[in-house]
């Protein structure tokens, strides 16, 4: 048995671990069910309350309040994070393909164009969609024909062609990716759970959004145009005691006016109370953490796992009636990582209406500072805006001035003094990414070019369902038919392989876990594939068994032979069949991808059963002396 030693915890490790990344999946199910339970009986208690609720709203209220149920429970999203995700064509969704539409884009960055620009830019533009050429290289190679220079249209008299054409393909890259950032970002306060938003190419962007039911809304939430504004973030002797008087009702104690202490949470922090206590004395602030203790400003860090909380602390009605009209939170949208390993979302109070809009500005730029060093962006206003700006800074000088996007807080400036021109600089990123991500943000509050839907797929929940049922019922069959035949033709043996098949589906789920892959109906068919491939090599082997002993060899020489010469065999078939599963994972697209993933991962889970799960389950039978009946 010590042989068989180094196999042994091999093959158990490998179990155990696809058992332990396969949990998550198991803890979701199970949390699905437990929370489905308790809204079937509040859907019963409204149903009663409400008698004239439409089917579709009442729909939308218990789904609403199951995303939140789900969202808010640290345990709850755990799992939910770590299992396995299914595809748009398990779960249902919307599966879209925009555009960036870069003819628009060169038509308003020319200048003074005419007729015959617009001829070519059209005839640039139709020939770029049968081909995977841009329309910035179609629209030059036809102006280079007609001997025309791009200055004419772009750039200045003194720059080349090449250098035009160069900064035209960045204006172009530089669209893709402010589209992208606004999408995400409109994506994730949409509450869409795992979606996927990619590049493809030049100018496409590939989007995934799992279980939405309402596609009208969300297709306007896509191609809307962005809303940038500039806010002023409130003093901390106006915000904290405002912050103070909603911790006071999320306590339940009550208060004619609001408290003035702007250390009190603080301070309580020094009287040796335990988290418990804390959490029940300052609710708010155990969720809100204040920045600054000593109350100079009123910014706080809210830790990921506790928005959605915060945020339902927010909406409840008397904590509502306590906040000005004139005030509201957002939330920064990049986190910061604690000491323990968290992600925290720093928290401002601004005023509820803008100072300014993005609409005025024409032009933004990160670059470094040459006199220190350190990345700035520059941002240009029209006369209109800049007359405005004059006004705003004028009057609010040392205050800061947050930089919103669709709602979500990119930077804070302080304002260093009046600026009468409206050509500001931005200080303070901590790197040149950070400062060409606000520069995308300054940019697509007025979006150069439009976005259009070129190609969409809805697939509904009920479909999806379906789906699921059905792969899984063609895998249970497959599996049952192919483990009959095998126990039946080849005896003891075959119950090798059927137990080896077993292993074979339950290490590819499990390494479709720990790589966060998805799971797609293309991708069961792959799965039902791999169990067909993976007793291919049992059969060679077994063959080969029957072969050998036929010639008179011991029963463990026959075994030894019958691995070993079919050894090649089966690595040369799995190899073909790897390699073209890595082909068409490389140069396919969405099902086909989901199809070659699952087959990939099948073939490496069923040559390791086969060749070293069956081979020790025949060493111990030798081992122990028992008969082995191949058929």
């Amino acid at each position: 048995m010590k042989e068989l030693r180094f196999r042994l915890i091999l093959i158990i490790g490998a179990i155990v671990l696809s058992l332990y990344l396969l949990y998550p999946t198991y803890q979701d199910y199970q949390n699905n069910e437990e929370v489905s339970k308790k809204l079937s009986t509040l859907q019963d208690s409204v149903r009663k309350n409400n008698p004239v609720i439409s089917s579709v709203e009442l729909k939308e209220f218990v789904q609403g309040k199951k995303d939140s149920i789900l969202a808010s429970n640290p345990d709850y999203r755990s799992a939910r994070e770590k299992r396995i995700k299914l595809g748009l064509d398990l779960q249902g969704g919307m599966y879209l393909v925009m555009e960036v539409n870069t003819a628009k884009l060169l038509e308003r960055l020319a200048k003074d164009p005419d007729e015959q620009f617009a001829q070519l830019l059209k005839s640039a533009e139709a020939e770029s969609k049968l081909s995977d050429e841009n329309v910035v290289s179609i629209l030059a190679r036809k102006m280079q024909e007609r001997n025309m220079r791009s200055s004419r249209y772009f750039g200045t008299i003194r720059e080349d062609d090449a250098d035009i054409i160069s900064k035209l393909l960045q204006q172009e890259s530089d669209a893709v990716t402010r589209a992208i950032e606004i999408i995400r970002n409109r994506v994730d306060q949409y509450g869409v759970s795992e979606p996927s938003i990619q590049k493809q190419g030049s100018r496409r962007i590939i989007i995934e959004l799992p279980g939405i039911a309402r596609e009208e809304e969300a297709r306007r939430l896509l191609q809307g145009r962005a809303l940038l504004e500039f806010k002023l973030v409130k003093d901390a002797n106006i915000a904290i005691p405002i912050m103070n008087r909603i911790d006071e009702i999320l306590a339940g104690k009550s208060s004619d006016s609001l408290g003035t202490d702007t250390t009190k949470a603080s301070a309580d922090t020094t009287k040796n109370l335990t988290e418990e206590q804390f959490k029940k004395e300052h609710p708010f602030f155990a969720v809100a953490r204040l920045i600054d203790p000593q109350g100079q400003i009123a910014d706080a860090f809210v830790k990921e796992s506790d928005r959605v909380l915060l945020s339902n602390y927010l909406e409840r009605p008397d904590v509502r009636n306590v906040m000005p009209d004139n005030v509201e939170f957002v939330y920064e949208a990049k986190p910061e990582v604690g000491n323990d390993g968290s992600q925290y979302y720093r928290i401002y109070m601004v005023n509820k209406v803008a100072e300014l809009t993005g609409g005025v500005i024409v032009d933004a730029q990160a670059n470094i500072d040459p006199t220190t060093s350190s990345p700035i962006v520059t941002m240009q206003m029209n006369s209109e805006g800049a007359r405005e700006w004059a006004r705003i800074t004028g009057s609010n000088v040392d205050k800061r001035c947050a930089i919103v996007l669709d709602g979500v807080a990119y930077s804070a400036p302080v304002i260093q003094g009046k600026i009468p021109t409206g050509n500001s600089q931005i200080s303070g990123m901590p790197n040149l990414d950070e400062a060409k991500l606000l520069e995308i943000v300054l940019k697509a509050g007025a979006l150069p070019a439009p976005v259009d839907i070129i190609e969409e797929r809805t697939v509904g929940p009920s479909l999806g369902q379906d789906s699921i049922s059905q792969g899984f019922n063609s895998g249970w069959i497959s599996y049952l038919i192919i483990a009959i035949f095998m126990a039946f033709y080849y005896k003891k043996a075959g119950t090798f392989a059927d137990t080896a098949l077993v292993v074979t589906i339950l290490l590819s789920i499990g390494v479709l876990a720990a790589f966060n892959a998805t799971l797609t109906l293309p991708g069961i068919a792959g799965i039902v594939l791999t169990m067909g491939m993976a007793v291919d090599a049992n059969v060679l082997i077994y063959e080969r068994i029957r072969e050998e002993l036929a010639t008179g060899k011991t029963v463990k020489a026959a075994v030894d032979a019958g691995f070993k010469v079919s050894f090649s065999a089966i690595i040369d078939s799995n190899i073909t069949t790897l390699l073209t599963g890595i082909i068409l994972y490389q140069f396919g697209s969405g099902p086909v991808q989901g199809f070659a993933l699952t087959l990939m991962i099948g073939i490496v889970t069923s040559l390791f059963s086969q060749l070293i799960l069956v081979r020790v389950l025949f060493d111990y039978m030798l081992i122990k002396g028992y008969k082995i009946n191949v058929g």
